[in-house]
């Protein structure tokens, strides 16, 4: 008769036990959970807070009637053209544009027409643009059914105020670095004002056949005398420029906090596993 040595017993060792794997699936089961509680925690808060500077209806921005401004609108297309034609030579080029041309191009010209309505400049001083918007924003996520299909939306509001900004450019783009955003009646967040910065609102025009080009060897840019003013000039490195991390920092936040607030569940989680090994292995000897 086979006998049992004393050290042997009819239990197996805690490695092989499926308390670790099961604890392991558990826990990656709990921090998906708690990621995905945490983002939606995190939008909705955030949908709250722009609830409380936004409309539900866009407000009505002006636009320059065409009718009786054909000396404006033929002085405006001689400006445009001459700093067409300077750009394609090897000299400086130099455009100007008071808040009056600006409003006018973007009432004439069909590449600025989804402007109209949402974009008006009102002043140009002290090296800042003061333009009355009216953009559309996502608000807070809703389930809707139709027709025995259903799927996320989420109800329209609007920022309907006055944004000042600085003209600056980013590469091949002409961007807007944000001052302040003024809403009657409301305070903005400056976390919601430094995460719209810098606005791209030439982003659209990167492949225009006419504007991309003209962007891409644009040098410098300005706001004096009441002016918007371009530059091209030959030899000179753009000064003012925001870099890539400057562009991404705002968005990166949110993932730094979230990956903050996942690092430290999983140590957590890691910590009540450990603890939980040793249990075993010690109840198992």
């Amino acid at each position: 008769m086979a006998v049992m040595h004393p050290r042997e017993s009819s239990h197996e060792p805690s490695a092989r036990s499926p308390f670790a794997g099961c604890a392991i699936l558990v826990t990656a089961l709990l921090v998906m959970i708690f990621l995905v509680a945490f983002s939606v925690l995190t939008l909705f808060r955030q949908y709250n807070e722009i609830a409380k500077f936004t409309g539900e209806k866009p407000t009505q921005v002006d636009i320059s009637q065409l009718d009786g401004q054909e000396p404006a609108l033929n002085h405006l297309a001689v400006s445009l053209e001459t700093f067409r034609q300077q750009l394609t030579g090897d000299g400086e080029a130099a455009l100007s544009l008071t808040p009056d041309e600006m409003n006018l191009a973007i009432a004439a010209y069909e590449p600025f027409k989804e402007l109209r309505g949402t974009f008006r400049v009102i002043s140009a001083d002290d090296g800042l643009l003061r333009i009355t918007i009216s953009f559309p924003l996502n608000g807070k996520p809703r389930l809707t059914r139709e027709d025995e299909d259903g799927w996320i939306t989420s109800d329209p509001r609007f920022l309907n105020g006055t944004l000042i900004a600085r003209p600056a450019l980013l590469k091949r783009e002409l961007v807007l670095k944000l001052d302040n955003l003024e809403v009657p009646g409301a305070s903005v967040p400056r976390e919601f004002i430094e995460q719209m910065s810098p606005y791209r609102i030439a982003e659209r025009y990167l492949t225009h056949p006419v504007l991309g080009p003209a962007m891409a060897q644009l040098t410098s840019v300005e706001v004096s005398d009441g002016n918007l003013r371009l530059f091209r000039k030959p030899g000179q490195t753009p000064a003012d420029v925001i870099s890539d991390g400057q562009v991404d920092s705002a968005g990166n936040r949110f993932f730094l906090i979230l990956g903050g607030a996942a690092c430290l569940f999983l140590v957590f989680a890691g910590i009540i596993i450990f603890i939980g090994l040793r249990a075993k292995r010690h109840n198992t000897h």
